[in-house]
Order: C-alpha cells, then sequence, then structure tokens
C-alpha cells in the first residue's frame, strides 16, 4: 500500500504498555518506506523525463535557428536573383531598343534612295513621253507618210 503525506500524518499506531506495538510501527515504516523508493523511482524518472526534453527542445530550437538562417539566405537569394533578372531585362530591353533604331535607321535611308530612285524613273519616264509626245506632233505635221499635213 502507498502512502500519501496526509496519510502519513494520520498513522496511529496501537499502544502497548511499554509504548507503540512493535510489529504494526514496523509494518508501518516498512509501507511508508516503499511508498517513499517509488516516489523517490518516479521523481528520478521524471526528472530523467524532463532532461530528455529540455534536450529535445534545445534541438528543436536549433533545427528553428536553422530553418530561419536558411531562410533568410533564401529570401537574399531570392532578391538577388530577382535584381539581377531586372538588370538582365533592362539590358535586352535597351539592345532591343538600339536593334530597333538601328533597323528604323535603315529602312529610313533605304526609303530615300528608293524615292530618289524613284524620282529618277519618274524624271527619265517624263522626258520620255516627252520626247514621243515631241515625235508625235513632228510626224503630224508631215503626216505617216511623210506629207505635210494640211
Amino acid at each position: 500500500m502507498s502512502y500519501s503525506p496526509v496519510e502519513i500524518r494520520h498513522v496511529r499506531f496501537g499502544r502497548t504498555l511499554l509504548g507503540y506495538q512493535r510489529g504494526s510501527v514496523d509494518r508501518a515504516l516498512a509501507e511508508i518506506a516503499s511508498s517513499y523508493e517509488s516516489v523517490w523511482q518516479e521523481r528520478m524518472d521524471l526528472t530523467d523525463r524532463v532532461d530528455e526534453l529540455e534536450r529535445e527542445v534545445a534541438r528543436h530550437r536549433e533545427v528553428e535557428e536553422l530553418l530561419r538562417t536558411t531562410l533568410m539566405t533564401a529570401e537574399r537569394a531570392s532578391l538577388d536573383v530577382r535584381e539581377v533578372a531586372k538588370r538582365e531585362a533592362g539590358s535586352i530591353v535597351d539592345e532591343a531598343h538600339r536593334e530597333a533604331r538601328t533597323i528604323t535607321n535603315e529602312a529610313r535611308r533605304e526609303r530615300e534612295v528608293l524615292l530618289v530612285a524613284a524620282r529618277r524613273v519618274r524624271t527619265l519616264l517624263t522626258a520620255a513621253l516627252d520626247a514621243v509626245g515631241d515625235a508625235d506632233e513632228d510626224g503630224l505635221e508631215t503626216g505617216p507618210e511623210g506629207r505635210q499635213a494640211a
């Protein structure tokens, strides 16, 4: 039987002429010692369990700190990658703008060359038409067989 502290305080031993009954005192002391050993063992088990849980908490804190550090590193790396990507995108856009300006300028130069060529062709055509018109007028004056028209 296991005794609680309150029960131990209320244990009453039978009395004899010369004091307490030795057998009941010995039994009570044996039960109290057994109860105390049981409580002492439970206390030791709980102390061991507390130590084990404290080690586990410390390990979890280390893991938490490692995760926090890893997360911060990943965030920094993410920001760095984002910055590099922005710079590269800006570079690509700038290059595309330069290329677009180059293509536009080449197209304008080509247009000017084509306009000059078109003017030259127009001038040649106009001159040719004028020459044909002059020839027709000369031909009308002399007629188809070389005679002069009336």
